[in-house]
């Protein structure tokens, strides 16, 4: 992802919805609505997909932008806004060059979308840009594994074809010290696997938490 309007995963977007219901079925609907619950005022999501988070914005949320590079995930979102709770605006844009101005925002989401930017540093320098001081984070991510078997996997999945089948998806990226690295405090951090049932695959160790635009 280098410039706007240069990104394509019709595979991957033509797979996501599945994936998506798959994903809530286990759960994730919960992981949404607990990342998101107290939110208030303007919001950004970068990464929005296709729309999966918009139906549990709480009413406090007066307004969300939501950025979304992939032509056809984007259609996907612009459709599930019409039936959002809250008013949901979806724009094409990438993580690294967000379309908004300084400290335009109350918070900010990243859900399952600080795996596939090219560059996290960039993309989280970019949301601390937008975001008030004091203003908030919220994330949702899949993330490194603990040294061992499973951080080994990821290693592999990660050099060969996780990142051309999903989106440029990588699952081994240590992504709670890249938000603090990024000049963030993190306020709560949990770490648990999900789905919690089965063989754990590469993307099962997650993290969900808020972190905080320091004043």
């Amino acid at each position: 992802m280098t410039s706007q309007g240069q990104v394509s995963n019709p595979l991957f977007a033509r797979m996501y919805p599945r994936m998506s219901a798959a994903c809530d079925r286990a759960g994730g609907a919960e992981q949404r609505r607990a990342v998101l619950a107290g939110l208030a005022g303007r919001v950004i999501e970068v990464g929005a997909g296709n729309g999966g988070m918009f139906a549990h914005y709480p009413p406090a949320v007066t307004e969300v932008l939501a950025v979304e590079p992939e032509p056809r995930m984007r259609a996907a979102a612009v459709a599930a806004a019409a039936g959002a709770p809250v008013p949901v605006r979806v724009v094409d844009g990438l993580a690294d060059a967000l379309p908004a101005g300084d400290g335009e925002f109350d918070a900010a989401v990243a859900a399952l979308v600080l795996c596939t930017v090219p560059d996290q540093a960039t993309a989280l320098a970019e949301i601390r840009r937008v975001l008030r001081p004091g203003g908030g984070l919220r994330f949702f991510e899949h993330v490194a594994a603990e040294p061992g078997a499973l951080r080994r996997v990821q290693r592999i999945v990660d050099a060969t074809v996780w990142p051309r089948l999903l989106g440029g998806c990588h699952t081994g990226r240590d992504t709670a010290a890249a938000i603090a690295a990024a000049g963030f405090d993190i306020d709560e951090i949990e770490r648990f696997r999900f789905p919690d049932a089965g063989l754990p695959g590469p993307a099962a160790p997650h993290i969900r938490g808020r972190a905080t635009r320091p004043a």
